[in-house]
């Protein structure tokens, strides 16, 4: 599992095996036995949750200000 960024104390990362067809461009973000997920592409959701509203609001925050980042290792991992 390629992790693409760690920030405050949060891992994000993708699974190296999406499914077949693979699924829609998105993120796992983890802290402790906590997960959730965010799609890369607008809108975010998070439709797996496990934080409390203003932990998925910076997030999301962070989704939003590490885009490029987060989207070009999905590239360069998946190649398309």
């Amino acid at each position: 599992m390629p992790v693409a960024l760690r920030q405050g104390g949060l891992r994000y990362y993708f699974f190296s095996n999406e499914g077949q067809p693979p699924e829609p461009l998105h993120i796992h973000v983890k802290r402790g036995g906590r997960t959730t997920i965010s799609g890369l592409n607008l809108p975010y959701r998070l439709p797996i949750v496990g934080f409390n509203p203003r932990e998925l609001s910076n997030i999301l925050r962070v989704v939003e200000d590490n885009h490029d980042l987060l989207l070009k290792a999905w590239h360069d991992h998946f190649g398309n």
